[in-house]
């Protein structure tokens, strides 16, 4: 199947063009000069038949390898003879001869290596981002790419990530080993006291800011029979004692009731790890919580802040965000620039990325020479082939003519030896 030729650039065509033609020019007016010297020392001797000669041998030079140019591309003054016009007519085994050529002499590992480890491509990436103007531009530019990303994000995808993937992953992953993990790890750590400190500190907060709600449950507790100023009493002093008692856990880290949270704690986290009923009664728990319809609204609204947050500061050049990335970048500069072993194992790293993808897709790449030049039409082909190396192939008549001479002066000396 034949098709046009790409678009070329008009300008770089007609400067081609005319390179050409002033090639052309050259040639054929050496044929003709070689001509007119040998009709002019026609049937002459002495030192006019060497010069009669070379005129003549120079003439046949030129006219044989006018011959062998022209055949490339079109027949000779447009006479069919065979092996002529030879791209036009075989341009499908020449693009698959260059497919073969391109694939053997340069796809090949050791040259492809040799070739990526010299550009040195960690050196110049380094280098390159070492320019504030080209870091910043870097930073934004990924800014902008993952703004797109996170406005690409609908909730429905967040929904079946969390009910297709998510949510059945961890329903067959058991959870009480890993809580039991975890919390073994703060508490040897002590992590928990800050938990603890505020849990305390908001349920004080919450008895002396709420004490009728105190009197109201307590009080719902009261023996019916007792004198309601009497309950008052005993309710009142309760949330009093109860304040207190919170109030002395708050000053005091070394209170029972701390140490017996610590205990249950302690317990909790070793019944996760071994004790079957307990970790029974996890997997319950996590399974009723995985499948509760807020799951899924919370995930979203997560998802949903998480996103929007994200946007503004990537959004804003000043953001917390893009400040972040900037950073990271000319952190990642100057170890690029500074440390060689890390430019040396990215440096293999690219090699090795670029061999593994000219092994994988290199057929690929060079079946491109095969497959665009069989869409070619054949006499375009020729033609366009001819503007970019036609001017360089006049220099084959031209030392044809002057080798012709050459070889015709040497020749006619030799029979004139011999005679």
């Amino acid at each position: 199947m034949s098709g046009p030729l790409i678009a070329t650039d008009p300008s770089s065509d007609e400067i081609r063009r005319s390179a050409l033609r002033r090639m052309r020019t050259v040639a054929v007016s050496l044929l003709l000069f070689a001509a007119a010297v040998y009709l002019a020392t026609l049937g002459r001797d002495g030192f006019w038949g060497f010069v009669n000669a070379g005129a003549e041998a120079s003439m046949v030079g030129a006219i044989a390898d006018w011959f062998a140019v022209t055949a490339l591309f079109k027949h000779p003054l447009g006479l069919p003879i065979p092996h002529t016009a030879l791209i036009p007519k075989r341009k499908d085994d020449l693009g698959k001869g260059l497919e073969e050529f391109v694939g053997d002499n340069f796809l090949q590992e050791a040259i492809i290596r040799e070739r990526v480890l010299g550009i040195g491509v960690a050196q110049r990436v380094g280098d390159w981002l070492a320019v504030p103007a080209n870091a910043e531009r870097v930073v934004k530019e990924g800014s902008e790419i993952a703004a797109i990303a996170l406005g690409k994000v609908r909730d429905d995808h967040i929904e079946a990530l969390v009910t297709e993937a998510l949510v059945p992953r961890f329903h067959e992953e058991p959870i009480a080993p890993l809580l039991g993990g975890l919390l073994g790890e703060a508490l040897q750590d002590n992590l928990h006291h800050g938990l603890v400190d505020l849990m305390i500190d908001e349920i004080h907060g919450w008895l002396v800011a709420n004490p009728e709600t105190v009197y109201a449950v307590i009080g719902e507790r009261a023996p019916a029979w007792a004198p309601e100023r009497l309950n008052e009493v005993v309710v009142e002093r309760a949330h009093r004692y109860l304040v207190r008692w919170v109030e002395e856990i708050q000053v005091n880290p070394h209170h029972r009731a701390r140490k017996a949270l610590d205990s249950m704690l302690v317990r909790l986290s070793q019944d996760l790890l071994v004790n079957p009923d307990t970790q029974q009664r996890a997997e319950r728990l996590k399974d009723r919580v995985l499948d509760h319809p807020a799951v899924i609204k919370t995930a979203i609204s997560m998802w949903k802040a998480l996103r929007k947050a994200l946007l503004t500061s990537l959004d804003d050049p000043q953001g917390a965000v893009r400040r972040r990335l900037l950073v990271e970048v000319e952190g990642a500069s100057s170890r690029l620039r500074t440390d060689a072993a890390l430019r040396d194992r990215l440096d293999k790293m690219a090699a090795d990325g670029a061999v593994f993808a000219v092994e994988r897709y290199g057929a690929e790449l060079t079946a491109v020479i095969t497959h665009t030049i069989e869409r070619w039409d054949g006499k375009e082909a020729a033609q366009r082939i001819e503007l970019h190396v036609g001017r360089d192939l006049q220099f084959i008549r031209i030392n044809g003519t002057i080798v012709g001479g050459l070889v015709g002066v040497l020749i006619h000396a030799l029979s004139v030896a011999i005679h």
